[in-house]
């Protein structure tokens, strides 16, 4: 097989771009001829562009035909580029001189761009023929020698020199050949008549045509030729003019006139008559499009004209007259075909390099596109164009090809896909456009970090919560997409009053819902913060961290306290009250606390029961008792009081406290020290010298009760010491009792050691109390003097007080006992107080 390969590689520098992306374009050109077997070799591809063949698979090369059937194929395994169907010259190119094959040789990674043209040489496979094997021909006797006589000629559909070269006539007594050439379309056979002819004589003449080619080997076709002798008409048809040039639009309508051939004929009657047709030389093509009228010789369209088919159209026109023997004349028209811009651009995606990541540098090559149009001319000149705001451009390569790169950065989260239309117009008027959609896609890079939806939670848990409950859920969103979108939330390592964030709660990793690891006590823990981790899944891996406050709720969980007075095991406490108490005479005052908070802590007071329903009221937010009339004497000498401490939470929680009250019959040993204080503050000289007294006896049974207490309470002597205080000048000393011990009111209610309250009431529920005060602007000092019951003497009245101390320290000794009093405490809530006018009566 032979094979001629010419190679001319032209290197095109377009842009700066183009030499980074590393894209090549060529042109290859092979010749082969025709009939080539299935599998026949055309040329070495590989080496002929500098592939080496094991990169030929991995860089996908691959041949793009640019017509409908794939005539050639590449061996990926050879690099050899081979006939994959039989060609026909002739029915691919018809009769074109240079028939040429396009092909695209398309190379990937990087982008590669080869042009090639394979050649189809012809080969004389076949031989001439007529149009008809036997050809008639009617002459006049009169016909004068020289006359000619045009013959069909033969077609052989190969071209160059194995076309019809030459026609050739066996020797004859009358009629010899001569060839005529025409201007675009070739060599016609004429007979010639050499001498003149005699029907008498002989009537029918039988000649033998032969049309040879110069093909290797040389072919050839026959046809006889009839002569048929006819009577004289001795005039002969004249055309205006033996050829006629005219121009028609391709797109012309049918029956258009084309032109108007006008012959004349000297004769008369039916010899002058003239029918005009179109003569045996005439194509069947000519058939098809014109038509022409035998009487007027006007041509007209009969069906579509398409210059793309055929630019040009030879039509051989015949005027013959009605006479006996009449002798045909002949004229040419030649009709050129006018392009009109009647195609659209073709527009092809050669390549496609979908999708593109969004951080591909720009000039990223990212799709080629071929555009063509099968006009000619301006009509035929295309150029494509995107649209407005897109991250792409079109570069143009060789000729008729676009590449598609990219302008700049992509942003898949803003785009993830772009429908790319490329406009393709032609120039000419009106222009032509069509319009090639391209999808590209958009892969994503991890380069979007987590986000919360808020920059700080707050999250409220109920105290005594369930063990493993939910309480809030964190959401965070990536705007990355698949892998890179996938989160996992976790608690950053944090610690909690020394232990780990995680064992005081954990987060599902998936869905970010926070559970709860331990039962919660508002009284011990407010609340806490934690960090809050969300990781995505891409690489590298991207986080943000977001702070949780977890915040407690408080709930009704604790009872109130009573706190003052004290109750030891839920005994009754005993106040005095004085018979000739007036209404509104403050008895006693209890004071309770309530761990919780908020509303769950506010205390109200209410007196539940009474000896005398009528006789005392409560103050329901101070706790204190007041009388409500005069104490008769059918009211009795004891009264008893059941007191109510209830909470305002739901439900709301309560405590009891019994007190009895005893009525003693002298009021002016009842009087209070405050009262005693606010009458007699002038009388500051006697109040001086009670100061001493008191002093003096305070000392006294300050020793006293340390000598009979040291042998009998050896362990609380240390608590005891802490009791009393050293009297010195500018203090205010204060004694009471039933305030070193407080009963426990619930299991988890505990009473903090440092809790101090500021007790009302009547002093007969106390023992003894003493003041000592003095400022900087006061030269005396104001004493407040016990005052002794009614019932006791001076002597009374010491072991009253020792035996008041002694219960005061039992009492202590009693609430050091109680479990976990000073190991466990719950500061109290200080939602109750005294009013101002309470505290000043106290004082």
């Amino acid at each position: 097989m032979r094979c001629k390969i010419i190679w001319s590689l032209k290197w095109h520098l377009l842009f700066h771009i183009l030499s980074s992306c590393g894209a090549v374009f060529g042109q290859i050109r092979y010749s082969i001829p025709e009939e080539q077997q299935h599998g026949a070799f055309v040329g070495n591809i590989a080496a002929d562009l500098g592939f080496e063949v094991n990169q030929l698979r991995s860089r996908r090369l691959r041949i793009v035909a640019g017509t409908k059937e794939q005539y050639l194929e590449v061996n990926l395994e050879s690099g050899i580029l081979f006939v994959n169907r039989k060609i026909d010259r002739e029915q691919l190119c018809g009769s074109i001189l240079t028939c040429v094959l396009s092909l695209e040789a398309v190379i990937q990674n990087p982008l590669n761009l080869f042009h090639v043209e394979v050649e189809i040489l012809d080969v004389n496979d076949n031989a001439p023929r007529f149009p008809k094997d036997k050809l008639h021909l009617e002459i006049s006797e009169v016909a004068a020698p020289g006359a000619r006589f045009p013959l069909e000629s033969a077609f052989d559909p190969d071209v160059g020199s194995n076309s019809v070269q030459s026609y050739r006539l066996l020797p004859n007594d009358y009629f010899t050949l001569d060839v005529e050439t025409r201007r675009g379309l070739g060599n016609f056979p004429v007979l010639v008549l050499e001498r003149s002819l005699d029907r008498e004589k002989q009537s029918t003449h039988r000649l033998v045509l032969t049309a040879k080619d110069s093909g290797s080997p040389e072919r050839s076709g026959t046809a006889e030729v009839t002569v048929e002798v006819q009577d004289a008409n001795d005039n002969l048809p004249v055309f205006l003019q033996t050829s006629y040039k005219v121009s028609l639009l391709e797109n012309a309508p049918k029956r258009t006139l084309v032109i108007q051939v006008n012959a004349t004929d000297l004769d008369a009657g039916t010899n002058g008559e003239i029918e005009y047709s179109f003569s045996s030389q005439t194509t069947v093509k000519v058939f098809q499009l014109f038509s022409v009228d035998s009487k007027t010789g006007e041509i007209t369209v009969k069906g579509s004209l398409d210059y793309e088919d055929n630019n040009a159209y030879a039509i051989n026109v015949q005027a013959v007259d009605k006479g006996p023997a009449a002798v045909p004349v002949y004229c040419n028209v030649l009709v050129d075909i006018t392009d009109e811009n009647d195609n659209t651009p073709e527009v092809t995606l050669a390549s496609l390099s979908s999708p593109v990541s969004e951080h591909a540098p720009s000039g990223t090559v990212v799709a080629l596109i071929s555009a063509a149009d099968k006009d000619s001319g301006e009509n035929g000149q295309v150029k494509c164009e995107l649209g407005r705001d897109l991250p792409f451009r079109l570069e143009a390569s060789l000729k008729n090809y676009y590449r598609l790169v990219t302008r700049r950065l992509l942003d898949r989260e803003s785009v993830f896909k772009y429908d790319i239309i490329i406009t393709c117009s032609d120039a000419g008027s009106p222009p032509l456009s069509s319009n090639k959609t391209i999808l590209v896609e958009v892969s994503d890079v991890n380069d979007n970090s987590p986000r919360f939806a808020q920059s700080s939670y707050n999250a409220y848990l109920m105290e005594n919560n369930v063990i493993g409950n939910s309480f809030f859920q964190v959401t965070a969103v990536d705007t990355d997409a698949n892998q890179n979108a996938l989160l996992t939330y976790s608690i950053a390592e944090t610690y909690i009053h020394g232990e780990l964030a995680t064992s005081f709660v954990q987060i599902n990793s998936e869905n970010g819902i926070i559970y709860s690891q331990r039962s919660f006590d508002n009284e011990e823990l407010k609340n806490f913060q934690i960090q809050i981790q969300v990781r995505d899944s891409g690489v590298p891996q991207l986080s943000s961290t977001v702070s949780l406050d977890v915040i407690m709720v408080d709930q009704n969980d604790n009872a109130p306290v009573i706190v003052h007075p004290v109750s030891v095991f839920g005994s009754t406490v005993t106040e005095t009250v004085p018979r000739f108490a007036e209404p509104g005479y403050m008895v006693a005052k209890v004071s309770a606390t309530d761990a919780d908070s908020g509303q769950n802590a506010q205390l109200s007071y209410e007196i539940r029961q009474g000896t005398v329903p009528d006789l005392f009221t409560i103050s329901a937010y101070t706790g204190d008792i007041w009388t409500t009339r005069r104490i008769e004497k059918q009211d009795g000498n004891s009264q008893r009081l059941l007191i109510l401490v209830k909470d305002s939470g739901t439900p709301s929680l309560t405590a009891t406290i019994t007190m009895a009250l005893s009525v003693v019959e002298r009021e002016t040993e009842l009087n209070s020290g405050t009262s005693s204080l606010s009458e007699n503050r002038h009388l500051t000289s006697d109040l001086s010298l009670y100061l001493v007294i008191s002093l003096g006896i305070i000392t006294s049974i300050f020793f006293i009760v340390l000598i009979i207490l040291a042998s009998k309470v050896q362990r609380q002597r240390l608590r005891f010491a802490d009791t009393g205080c050293y009297i010195e000048l500018c203090c205010c000393f204060e004694a009471r009792n039933s305030l070193n011990g407080i009963q426990k009111a619930s299991r988890n209610i505990h009473i903090a050691p440092n809790y101090v309250d500021v007790f009302g009431g009547d002093p007969l529920s106390q023992s003894f109390r003493y003041e000592a005060c003095s400022t900087l602007n006061s030269t005396k000092a104001t004493v407040l003097v016990p005052k002794l019951s009614i019932q006791s003497t001076g002597e009374n009245y010491m072991d009253s007080e020792v035996m008041d101390i002694e219960k005061s320290i039992l009492n202590a000794k009693y609430s050091n006992k109680s479990s976990t009093v000073n190991d466990e405490v719950k500061q109290p809530n200080a939602d109750w107080h005294f009013s101002q006018a309470n505290r000043a009566e106290l004082n």
